[in-house]
């Protein structure tokens, strides 16, 4: 989740103190990514670095109102306008964590499987259940949230989807059949050389 962009994405709306930008960011997300003011302090210092946004104007209770620059505003126009862009071998805890399970010895994989079901449903059925708690109910912020929820719930029941399809696949096979022994080949100490490139 880009917090960076989201930040300078609703200062494009206008100057917000952060305290206030902490605020619109829950609005928009419904709070199922609560930021701590450390966080956006430490991002509104970066994006300043960066020349993306400044200080402004402080108020009379010692409030500093950021306010995105004309490079901040072309950096959203570029986020908005371009999709995102999933990481090819993004580390996913429960695939690792099920690979690795399923290679030792020992372990039995289906009990893994099935607590992580159980853990993913629950997490479905609480997801499924979530209520709007604002004060827009049928409004902007309601929908907001909505989504960020309804993303929430298909992700879970994909990973139950998967969870099922791991379940298949390794019951087709004896679990003696997948244990992965250690190596006995030493692996090479220290970094590959790097090949110098020609020009």
């Amino acid at each position: 989740m880009s917090v960076r962009l989201s930040l300078l994405a609703i200062l494009d709306q206008g100057p917000c103190y952060g305290y206030q930008l902490r605020a619109e960011f829950d609005r928009r997300t419904g709070s199922t990514w609560p930021l701590n003011v450390g966080q956006i302090y430490n991002t509104l210092d970066r994006l300043e670095r960066d020349g993306l946004v400044e200080k402004g104007a402080v108020d009379a209770q010692g409030h500093v109102y950021w306010q995105i620059t004309d490079p901040g505003r072309a950096e959203v126009a570029a986020w908005l306008s371009s999709p995102v862009e999933r990481a090819a071998g993004t580390r996913d805890e429960l695939a690792i964590k099920l690979a690795v399970a399923a290679t030792l010895p020992g372990v039995d994989v289906a009990a893994v499987i099935r607590a992580q079901r159980q853990a993913s449903l629950a997490q479905l059925h609480e997801l499924r259940a979530a209520a709007f708690t604002g004060v827009d109910a049928g409004g902007p912020e309601e929908l907001a949230w909505s989504l960020v929820v309804d993303s929430m719930v298909f992700a879970a029941e994909a990973e139950v989807r998967w969870l099922d399809h791991v379940e298949t696949r390794l019951s087709q096979r004896p679990q003696h059949a997948m244990a992965i022994e250690l190596s006995t080949e030493k692996p090479k100490r220290g970094r590959p050389v790097k090949v110098p490139t020609t020009v």
